[in-house]
């Protein structure tokens, strides 16, 4: 037994180790094509160091602190800060439906991600460049151009992940590997961190960004390398799917007609309390003063052990239920929110430094959560190119939302932040009800 075990290739035993599949991976296996379920431990393997790599380049480029961080030091006007978020999230999500029948297209789609994952290398090269070339208005107005061209590029990753994880992998294993990539990131933001709390100082200096954004598109370059090997063998496609002119009454039509998918994508809505809390508590932590490198490091270092310590555990009850997931996130973030202004109400609390990356820290405990839940049951709900227009539709609606819910909330905000707080910590409650009356789509 000991020499079969050391003979296993080295996947294999990794594999094994990390992701628990209760006993029923060869069975979980037969639903993919018989040389991809061989290559499950390879692929699996690949695709977390793929998504680890990508993740910790995600983290340079953090709307929500680092780039806010980059456009103080740039000497940008304020108003520039306050579209970052929409940018990055909704220009990644808005293209995917008109981007679903050329995936249909494609036998293979390992190859889209690739093309997002250059692209996006491509576009923090040249943030890095702003960083180190300009100032003021003009570095302001450069810094949204390039992460929109960004955000359109990892568009092309995005509606490829979801398809390539699904026709690679067995499921009861495809929420652990996505956790796995989370606590890999949290290793990497603990890093870059804890670089920032010891070696940054009072000031932030541009030239510090540029270079930290070149590591980031470095970290995309071998990510692309990493997940060009993934074994995907052609599987399901449409040769005569038409172009993106059709893609909005396509979408308004599975929207329409599927009850199951549209209450996804309504719960999904409900969910963005976890991802547009934490600038506000971002914006409250800065007007205590203190907008150096330093006090950006400890953001980052929170989000790192948010993902180190939340990675595992989300992965797992995603993998069991990727409903309880949500509701769990949802329910979380919005209890969280409320104990956060609570908090404020006494006396003195606003100058306590810590309760800021703390909040953020759980915050960002809870938003693992519902990223992981959300992706691993749309990848569970569905198969072959049904689950590509789930993906796609689904992403390009909440881009349209993202933007309705973000601009409601700015408009919140103009009465304070704890206002456009406590409204999204109400939208998270009502996520929970939403959430609960998904089917349930995980095998375990």
């Amino acid at each position: 037994m000991s020499d079969t075990r050391r003979r296993r290739p080295v996947a294999e035993r990794v594999y094994a180790l990390l992701v628990d599949g209760d006993g029923d991976g060869d069975q979980a296996r037969d639903e993919l094509a018989p040389d991809t379920a061989a290559a499950v431990p390879r692929n699996a393997t690949r695709q977390v160091t793929a998504m680890t790599l990508q993740k910790a380049g995600d983290l340079v480029v953090d709307a929500k602190t680092v780039l806010s961080w980059l456009l103080a030091a740039l000497g940008a006007p304020a108003s520039f800060t306050g579209l970052l978020v929409p940018i990055r999230e909704s220009g990644s999500m808005l293209p995917q439906a008109a981007l679903a029948p050329l995936v249909r297209r494609l036998a293979v789609r390992k190859w889209m991600w690739v093309a997002g994952a250059l692209l996006q290398a491509v576009a923090v090269l040249a943030l890095a460049v702003i960083a180190a070339t300009l100032e003021g208005a003009a570095a302001g107005v450069a810094v949204l151009v390039a992460l929109a061209l960004f955000a359109l590029a990892r568009s092309l990753s995005s509606i490829a992940s979801k398809d390539v994880l699904g026709r690679t992998l067995p499921k009861g294993t495809r929420g652990q590997v996505t956790g796995y990539a989370t606590i890999g990131a949290g290793v990497a933001s603990i890093t870059v961190g804890l670089g920032l709390r010891l070696l940054g100082g009072d000031d932030a200096e541009p030239t510090t960004f540029a270079w930290l954004l070149a590591g980031a598109a470095v970290a995309w370059l071998l990510a692309a390398a990493v997940f060009s090997r993934v074994e995907e063998a052609p599987g399901d496609h449409d040769d005569g799917a038409g172009d993106g002119t059709g893609a909005t009454a396509r979408a308004w039509a599975l929207l329409r007609e599927d009850a199951p998918f549209r209450r996804f994508v309504v719960a999904r809505t409900l969910l963005l309390v976890s991802a547009l809390s934490p600038p506000f508590i971002v914006a409250l932590a800065t007007e205590q003063g203190g907008a150096g490198l330093q006090g950006l490091g400890g953001f980052v270092i929170s989000s790192g052990i948010a993902a180190l310590i939340g990675g595992r555990a989300w992965g797992r009850l995603a993998d069991r239920s990727s409903r309880r997931a949500m509701m769990l996130a949802a329910g979380s973030s919005s209890l969280l929110v409320l104990a956060f202004l609570g908090a404020l109400l006494i006396d003195g609390a606003r100058e306590l430094t810590l309760l800021y990356p703390a909040t953020y820290l759980l915050l960002a405990l809870a938003h693992h959560g519902s990223r992981i839940g959300r992706k691993t049951y749309v990848v569970d709900l569905a198969e072959g190119n049904q689950r590509t227009d789930y993906v796609a539709v689904s992403n390009t609606a909440i881009g349209v939302l993202l933007l309705v819910t973000g601009a409601v909330t700015s408009a919140l905000a103009v009465l304070g932040a704890e206002v456009a707080l406590a409204a999204l910590a109400l939208l998270g409650l009502v996520g929970v009800a939403v959430s609960s009356s998904l089917p349930e789509v995980s095998d375990r």
